[in-house]
Order: structure tokens, then C-alpha cells, then sequence
């Protein structure tokens, strides 16, 4: 007998921004002792992606787990880099880690950046997501670039990292 997969994966739907704000905020909170801060910027990143959403080059992908929702990723275009897209927001539910759902994210995001003609995917994010970095690294992004200043109410190593496609 065949066992259901583990979860799946599909386009966002009306209702899934205000979840993924929410459920970052809260998590990030509680991991890391993230403030406002790190809601109000997701919640800028969603507004524009709804805003300016081009369905040919840009795509959010929910993850789902037993009817309820584990994860997500965004790719959009760079909005200063032509053939360059942004992997945005990844994440993933503490709950559904370790399922393979992250790996599967990003690579989602590749193919379909690849498949849209982009030549360049460019990511930014902290050196705490440690999980998230290594997924990065095995899919072949690298590291060009690191700032520590104090940002979402914490000092941080904010990373910039790209990946020629």
C-alpha cells in the first residue's frame, strides 16, 4: 500500500499572505526574539508582490502538511537587475521540519527561475537561519556578501548570497 506523501506543494491562494506574515512573525519571534520590525518588512514583501504579481516570472509556493500550512517560498524579479531574481521569505513550520520541505522549496524556486529565463538567482538573510543557509549551499548558492548591524531589534549578520543559473 502507498503511503500519502508527506506534503504538497501549490500555487498561493486568497488568505495565504496574512498567514505567512503572521506565522513568521511568530515563529522568528520566538526563535530569535525578532520585533515588528520583521513583520512590518514581510508584510512590505507580500503588499508588493500582490501589488506587481507577474504570474510569467514570479511565483509563491505553499507548502501544505495534513490540510494545514507548513511552509512557503517566493521568487520574484529583481527590481534593479535585469535577468535577476530574488528568492524571498522561505520557511518553514518547526513542526513540519526535517520532512524535506525547505530543500524542496528552493528548489522549486530554481527550476522555475531557470525555466523563466532568469540567469541569476540572488538571496538575503541572516547567518542565525543556519538550516536555511546549509539548504542554500547545497543548492549552490554562495555567499557574496555580510553586514552585522542591529536590525528586527537584534544585532545580526544580515548575508547576501547568489547563484549563477
Amino acid at each position: 500500500m502507498n503511503e500519502p506523501a508527506p506534503y504538497t506543494l501549490r500555487a498561493h491562494r486568497p488568505g495565504d499572505m496574512g498567514w505567512v506574515v503572521h506565522r513568521q512573525a511568530i515563529l522568528y519571534h520566538r526563535e530569535f526574539g525578532w520585533n515588528e520590525q520583521y513583520e512590518a518588512l514581510t508584510s512590505r514583501i507580500v503588499a508588493d508582490f500582490l501589488e506587481h504579481y507577474d504570474p510569467a516570472r514570479e511565483r509563491c509556493w505553499i507548502a501544505e502538511r495534513e490540510g494545514e500550512i507548513v511552509g512557503s517560498v517566493f521568487v520574484v524579479k529583481h527590481p534593479e537587475r535585469a535577468g535577476v531574481a530574488k528568492l524571498r521569505m522561505l520557511y518553514v513550520e518547526s513542526s513540519a521540519r526535517g520532512l524535506g520541505i525547505g530543500r524542496r522549496l528552493v528548489r522549486e524556486v530554481t527550476d522555475f527561475a531557470r525555466a523563466a529565463g532568469y540567469h541569476t538567482l540572488t538571496l538575503w538573510t541572516n547567518s542565525v537561519l543556519v538550516s536555511a543557509r546549509r539548504i542554500y549551499e547545497a543548492e549552490g548558492y554562495r555567499l557574496v556578501s555580510e553586514e552585522r548591524g542591529e536590525i528586527f531589534g537584534k544585532v545580526l549578520t544580515s548575508q547576501n548570497w547568489e547563484m549563477e543559473l
